[in-house]
């Protein structure tokens, strides 16, 4: 029977959690659930991550465009690009405004087109294969292998077979705070329930 985790990383893992452990897609006002509509939220909230800008201006980027009611596929196809290009703007979503607001026009026609809008549908499609899923993702303008480990981050409470989902940044910051590295014995410092705060508590402790 394995070793659980000692006193002192649990101890650890629950002062990262207060610290900082709210998930992005929290932070920007996503109600993740495994339903069409907060999927694609979180697609668009990886996508706007993956550009090298900082991370509060990207979830302020999806907080105007979810405000102004593009918060599915059909919604984001509807609206013009100098729509998408505005939004970005007033979050000062700089430089990359233009060619994001392809990215986004071009994944929500895609996830349309190949997947009825419906992300669960992709899931399927991979078979309950977390690397399938990271490269399905990967076929979504903007979305590389960082923005499909973003995605995964933050999905795994709810796609289970994603957990554990750690990426390089996350593991980065489980090595900077005395927190184990292997993937399994991270997750296993916390409940269950709050792996995906502990990804998250992790990424922000590099910043």
């Amino acid at each position: 029977m394995a070793e659980g985790p000692s006193k002192t990383v649990r101890d650890r893992a629950e002062r990262l959690l207060a610290a900082g452990g709210e998930t992005y897609a929290h932070e920007a006002g996503i109600r993740l659930r495994d339903k069409p509509s907060p999927l694609y939220q979180l697609l668009v909230l990886s996508t706007l991550l993956s550009a090298r800008i900082t991370a509060h201006i990207a979830v302020d980027a999806a907080r105007e465009i979810f405000t102004a009611g593009w918060r599915t596929p059909r919604a984001v196809a509807d609206a013009s690009w100098q729509e998408l290009v505005d939004a970005l703007g007033r979050a000062h979503y700089r430089r990359y405004d233009e060619s994001t607001a392809t990215a986004l026009h071009e994944g929500a026609e895609l996830l349309i087109d190949r997947w009825h809008g419906d992300l669960r549908r992709l899931r399927k499609e991979a078979g309950g294969d977390p690397a399938r899923i990271r490269q399905l993702l990967q076929e979504f303008p903007r979305i590389g292998p960082v923005g499909a480990e973003i995605f995964c981050r933050e999905a795994q409470g709810e796609w289970e077979e994603l957990c554990p989902a750690f990426d390089r940044r996350a593991l980065d910051g489980a090595e900077k705070n005395g927190l184990p590295k292997d993937p399994d014995r991270l997750a296993a410092s916390v409940a269950p329930q709050d792996v995906p705060r502990l990804a998250a508590a992790l990424v922000r402790s590099t910043l």
